[in-house]
């Protein structure tokens, strides 16, 4: 299995390029540990015909979030929740719009 964490970086901080600076560094680095680390289980070759791509982001009260994008199994699912619920992220919540209600 490959195992992806990608960090969405925020670009709200116009008003403070330091303080962007500083906030998309600690999601890169947060997003390297949660992949290199914590979901290092998943990388062996008993899950080798799945890839898992996890989104992690800023959320309005600048706690990370995640979200897995790709379509892996739910033992994966509740996997990679357990470490991130571990680690204090909170689940990365999809709003559907009009739109999207319209077309499915």
């Amino acid at each position: 299995m490959t195992v992806t964490v990608l960090a969405i970086l925020e670009t709200e901080f116009t008003q403070e390029p330091a303080l962007a600076k500083i906030m998309n560094n600690r999601l890169q680095r947060a997003a390297n540990e949660l992949r290199d680390i914590h979901l290092f289980p998943l990388s062996g070759r008993r899950f080798a015909t799945e890839d898992l791509v996890v989104y992690i982001s800023y959320n309005a009260n600048y706690k990370i979030r995640y979200r897995i994008v790709s379509n892996v199994t739910t033992d994966i699912q509740y996997f990679v929740a357990e470490r991130c619920g571990r680690l204090g992220y909170v689940l990365w919540k999809h709003v559907v719009t009009a739109r999207e209600v319209r077309y499915s």
